[in-house]
């Protein structure tokens, strides 16, 4: 069986945490922040973990994990 590839954009965007969560930026950060509130701001700050069911759909794409 010939080797997977690792989808390039992935392994750029997640990390794994220590207890095996999938951790990813905060998307709507980067520009047109003023028309977004204070909080929405403040929360978009650092790092999310991902759900379990994104965690699936991501893993596909790191077929060899992180």
């Amino acid at each position: 069986m010939p080797k997977l590839k690792t989808k390039s954009g992935a392994k750029k965007r997640f990390k794994l945490t220590a207890t095996g969560k999938l951790k990813a930026g905060v998307a709507g950060k980067r520009h047109r922040l003023i028309s977004h509130n204070s909080k929405y701001i403040r929360q978009q700050r650092g790092t999310k973990v991902m759900s379990s069911s994104d965690k699936k759909t991501i893993m596909t794409y790191l077929p060899y994990g992180l």
